[in-house]
């Protein structure tokens, strides 16, 4: 059986996904996506790259790792002394003993939380948007980044929302074209397909241009 609640520790990758708690969207107009990655940025870009996202109607994809732990503990140090609880005794990682996954989990947590209040809000609407525990699998190897990667960007056509890959306005997809500013980390993607980044390109976009598998099936939520 898949583990979807893997303990998120640094320098690892992770495939993180959550849906609607319900049958209702999380996204009810173009200002909701835009608005879920503001609350992105400021909750867990400060705690882990980014790769690949997209976002549909009831639920969304992420293609991430953690953060290094020289990176995490000036991060830590800046929540600490803008008055964390959970961080008040905080000095270093080794300090924290098995309170990380759990931090950083939290942060998960406080941008679901934060996106909601908002949403509610906006919705006039009451109660719980997500399901409580977001499932995440840890990747393990470079076959599973890959398939992983693609996925996430054929998400919208698997689902029947778009034909084409590229006219879901929501995906990470979009910040391969040209060079556009991103907080994606656009080039190290593009190096696993090779360091010459014309050519990386070209086997980016051929690769996800491919057919999808029964490997797949095991990325659907």
């Amino acid at each position: 059986m898949t583990d979807y609640y893997p303990p998120l520790l640094p320098n690892q990758f992770f495939h993180v996904l959550n849906h609607a708690n319900g049958f209702e969207n999380i996204f009810a107009c173009p200002e909701n996506y835009r608005y879920f990655l503001e609350k992105y940025a400021q909750h867990i870009y400060p705690i882990a790259q980014t790769f690949a996202y997209c976002l549909l109607p009831n639920h969304f994809h992420l293609l991430i790792r953690i953060r290094s732990e020289k990176e995490l503990e000036k991060r830590f140090m800046e929540l600490k002394n803008n008055g964390s609880a959970i961080l008040q005794d905080f000095e270093n990682l080794e300090g924290l003993g098995d309170k990380l996954p759990k931090i950083l989990s939290q942060q998960f947590s406080n941008f679901f939380n934060g996106y909601t209040k908002a949403f509610n809000k906006q919705q006039n609407r009451m109660g719980s948007l997500f399901i409580p525990r977001f499932k995440r699998r840890k990747i393990t190897d470079d076959s599973y980044f890959f398939i992983c990667l693609r996925y996430i960007h054929q998400n919208p056509v698997r689902h029947g929302l778009t034909k084409g890959l590229l006219d879901w306005q929501h995906s990470s997809l979009h910040s391969f074209i040209g060079n556009r500013k991103s907080r994606l980390e656009r080039e190290e993607v593009l190096d696993w397909f090779g360091k010459n980044h014309t050519a990386s390109e070209k086997e980016f976009w051929l690769f996800h241009n491919q057919g999808w598998d029964s490997d797949d099936l095991d990325l659907e939520i």
